[in-house]
């Protein structure tokens, strides 16, 4: 997408993060905004304070994890700007620890928000993109987690692995469709944002983490992660990046140069251990 002036852009997790950096900046670009998040609170300020940066912005309260919620907000922007141009799928939580000690609910939740949160968003928006034809783009938002799996974040990695993998198979997907339709997958590493602080909006039938003892190493990477969390990368910056991706259709958004490493040192790690031994064929 080049020209991206009164188009419309749909952003979940908008009203803080990366999501609220992503508004802002396609906003400044003269998009019209749809914003969701699951925090009406924080959702209304956002409305209030982007309709000084956008042409026009519409809100919605919007559970990610809730097909029939995804529709709602895909309605609500057919209704206001009459077409969809640019999803940015980018509602997410985390939560760390030991594979083992994690609930089912902890599963639910995360997976809900973190995956089906894209699926919902694919299969909702891209037939509305196909449909009116012309240029659109989706954003997935991954994590460099999604790329290469940490101790205590197993959980969180396996969702954003997932969201990189539908990424890259739809990317393909649309292409050989013939649509003109371009995918890019984020993945940041540490940005400041409020991630570190999700269980803030977990459902309660869903709540309930599990009682074990946090293992001594893992409570140390927590907070050694929060703190970063804090000094991390602005997510306007990320938000710069999504934009250059955008208007070039580029597949892979990494923000931090040691992602590349880290995806560098895997990939090597596993061509070493596949050379290790003869492979047939």
């Amino acid at each position: 997408m080049k020209d991206l002036a009164g188009k419309t852009a749909v952003i979940t997790g908008a009203a803080s993060g990366i999501g609220r950096a992503m508004a802002e900046r396609f906003g400044a670009e003269g998009m019209n905004l749809v914003i969701a998040d699951i925090d009406p609170a924080a959702l209304k300020t956002s409305e209030t304070e982007l309709a000084a940066v956008a042409p026009a912005v519409a809100g919605l309260r919007t559970d990610v994890s809730s097909a029939a919620d995804v529709q709602a907000l895909a309605d609500l922007a057919l209704e206001r700007f009459g077409a969809v141009h640019l999803v940015c799928n980018n509602a997410g939580v985390g939560i760390g620890g030991t594979l083992w000690d994690m609930t089912e609910k902890d599963w639910q939740w995360l997976l809900g928000v973190n995956l089906w949160g894209v699926i919902h968003g694919i299969r909702t928006f891209v037939p509305i993109m196909l449909k009116q034809g012309g240029e659109g783009h989706i954003v997935n938002t991954a994590s460099g987690a999604g790329l290469d799996a940490r101790p205590w974040l197993g959980m969180y990695a396996a969702s954003k692995y997932a969201v990189v993998a539908i990424s890259e198979a739809l990317r393909g997907e649309l292409a050989m469709s013939g649509s003109q339709i371009g995918v890019s997958v984020l993945c940041p590493a540490v940005v400041n944002t409020r991630i570190g602080e999700s269980e803030r909006n977990r459902p309660q039938e869903l709540s309930g983490a599990g009682e074990a003892e946090v293992p001594a190493a893992a409570a140390a990477f927590g907070e050694a992660f929060r703190a970063a969390l804090a000094a991390g990368l602005a997510p306007a910056e990320v938000a710069g990046a999504v934009l250059d991706a955008v208007l070039n259709n580029r597949l892979y958004i990494l923000t931090h140069a040691e992602t590349v490493e880290r995806v560098r040192t895997r990939t090597e790690r596993i061509l070493a251990d596949a050379g290790a031994r003869p492979l047939p064929g």
